[in-house]
């Protein structure tokens, strides 16, 4: 008589708890540089208090900055520290010209520019890697010619650039539309100016990647194009575009506040960090310096937090440095 053997269940892998995989990621290279490096733990400090406070204006600011009815005349070219004539306020930052408390314009003004900021990036990320991808995976006449009008792009500065495209768009859009289709025009304008930056480093990155075992594999199997690139390729080059976009955040932030100071970016109705400035300047001078001052130095603390975050990342990732 012959015992018949019960199949063996293979065993059942342990699962990873979140606290397993925060421990993980606390002992990475990654969070062991951010650690031991005081410039990046202070940028990120600074960096996540201007983008908090700007989220929660509407909870932290003393005043609606762009609410005609909460601002009074009466309190026009208040001081920094002194109280209003017309509303008994401590103004901390002072006011401008119509009254309106500067703390809370450059809050809501800081809100408009990180909207900019992120939305022209994540635009020129999708556009830039998109081609990038296309480039230097499929090769000849394609990457040749994606490459040369990346190269003629690049040749010029990305502010005239956006300057070109606001100028036509404004010409196509009509009129009555200028002012809601402002911010989205100037968004679509910055991530045209900066696609280029991507697209290069992902075609060269790509270019290194397709030849390898794991993509040949792919190919051989009978996988589409387009899933080798968004499968295997993609997540392999994803660490230059995060240090590149990380860097051109806060371009993008300065190229809106530059486009916004010219005139030709966000509408007076809904002012950045760029409008305040402009409008400032025109006080410089005449003794109200806090009016161009303090939103000057809330875009220098934006901007300065972001670029350094971006410079350790560069160096976090590349392997030669560790």
């Amino acid at each position: 008589m012959t015992t018949e053997t019960p199949p063996v269940v293979p065993a059942t892998p342990p699962r990873v708890t979140l606290r397993a995989r925060l421990a993980k990621a606390w002992d990475s290279d990654l969070a062991w540089s951010f650690r031991h490096s005081p410039v990046a733990i202070v940028a990120t400090a600074m960096t996540v208090l201007l983008l908090t406070a700007s989220l929660c204006a509407g909870w932290i600011a003393p005043q609606n900055a762009f609410d005609p009815a909460a601002i009074n005349l009466l309190d026009a070219y208040t001081k920094p520290g002194d109280t209003g004539m017309g509303s008994n306020t401590v103004f901390w930052l002072g006011t401008d010209n119509q009254g309106r408390d500067l703390f809370s314009a450059i809050l809501y003004g800081s809100r408009v520019s990180l909207f900019v900021g992120f939305l022209s990036v994540a635009f020129s990320v999708v556009m830039g890697v998109g081609l990038g991808l296309i480039s230097g995976y499929v090769g000849g006449r394609t990457d040749a010619f994606i490459m040369r009008v990346a190269d003629i792009q690049l040749s010029f500065p990305a502010i005239l650039i956006a300057l070109l495209f606001f100028g036509v768009a404004r010409g196509v859009i009509p009129p009555s539309h200028h002012e809601q289709m402002a911010i989205w025009v100037l968004i679509v304008a910055i991530g045209l100016s900066n696609w280029a930056q991507y697209a290069r480093t992902v075609r060269g990155s790509t270019m290194v990647e397709r030849n390898k075992e794991y993509v040949q594999a792919a190919r051989v199997m009978g996988r589409p194009a387009l899933f080798i690139m968004a499968r295997h390729v993609l997540p392999n080059v994803t660490g230059p575009v995060l240090v590149i976009a990380t860097i051109n955040l806060a371009l993008a932030i300065i190229e809106e506040a530059t486009l916004s100071f010219l005139g030709v970016g966000v509408p007076a109705t809904q002012p950045s960090l760029g409008t305040l400035i402009r409008f400032g300047q025109q006080y410089l001078f005449s003794g109200e310096w806090w009016i161009l001052f303090f939103p000057a130095l809330a875009l220098v603390l934006l901007a300065l937090s972001i670029n350094l975050l971006g410079d350790w990342l560069r160096d976090a990732l590349n392997p030669r440095l560790r």
